[in-house]
């Protein structure tokens, strides 16, 4: 039979501290009964833990802390690279000791925690990740965030991080605009000697870039291709430019960003097959 102290605990994916259980009206006999019976256990004498418990919120209980970074990324449903290592947040004054499996985490993010909090919030957690992460991993980390909805780029911006790593994380996703992304493309083409011409009118309607005569080269932005008519609309679009004799290339945000040598061989080998000429009469 699940218990009221129990399903208290699920409330709290199965981690609690000993004072906030008695602050929630769970006296001291409540909760030693259920150690007694097996339901909870005792972590570091005051905190408790039940089956509901995950490995790495049980681990970062052993280490005085809660889970940051990309162990909380994963855990709330965003975008992380692969780790082994689970990812603890804890007071500055924490031993520095090295913990077998754990990164541990010293830094404070822009936001205050309480003392036994077993929750870290998001504005942290990316905190930790721009910190922690290449900034082009933590930037798609980031992205992640964005586009779960769980933060916007207004609340981003607004947040004082005071820390350069955020910043600079901060500045790379302020590029989400399509502008921003193209503005990426051409110093991509530019670094292979590349004339680029933005917003070119073909056949009154605008494409991102023209390259030479021929190459046209399409962006899709941060929000490309949220709804279906949206993508019909581009192939229909690159079907009519194939049908006037244009080479269309198109890259999307990710690719942009964070695949600079994909673009980069792409465009040279459209240029190596003269993709970028008119044909001869």
């Amino acid at each position: 039979m699940r218990t009221p102290l129990l399903t208290w605990m699920e409330q709290r994916h199965g981690i609690a501290h000993s004072s906030d259980a008695r602050a929630a009206g769970y006296s001291d006999w409540t909760v030693r009964t259920a150690v007694e019976a097996g339901t909870l256990e005792r972590v570091r004498r005051s905190w408790l833990v039940s089956a509901d418990c995950s490995p790495q919120r049980r681990e970062a209980a052993q280490a005085g802390g809660r889970i940051t970074c990309i162990t909380a990324a994963r855990e709330k449903g965003l975008w992380v690279p692969a780790a082994e290592n689970t990812h603890v947040a804890v007071a500055p004054t924490a031993s520095r000791n090295a913990r077998e499996g754990l990164q541990m985490h010293w830094a404070q993010g822009p936001l205050p925690v309480a003392r036994f909090s077993t929750e870290e919030p998001l504005l942290n957690v990316l905190f930790h990740v721009a910190r922690c992460l290449d900034p082009a991993e933590a930037a798609t980390v980031w992205e992640s965030a964005l586009r779960t909805g769980s933060v916007t780029l207004t609340q981003l911006r607004r947040t004082q991080w005071g820390s350069l790593r955020p910043a600079q994380v901060l500045e790379m996703i302020g590029a989400l605009s399509d502008s921003g992304v193209e503005t990426t493309f051409v110093r991509i083409a530019q670094t292979c000697g590349l004339e680029v011409r933005q917003q070119v009118v073909i056949d009154g309607h605008r494409v991102d870039a023209l390259i030479g005569e021929r190459l046209v080269v399409q962006l899709d932005g941060f929000e490309f291709h949220r709804e279906a008519k949206d993508r019909r609309r581009d192939l229909r679009q690159d079907a009519r430019l194939a049908l006037l004799g244009y080479t269309v290339l198109r890259f999307d945000y990710q690719q942009v960003m964070f695949d600079a040598r994909y673009v980069m061989e792409t465009l040279m080998n459209a240029i190596a097959q003269g993709l970028h000429l008119s044909p001869r009469r």
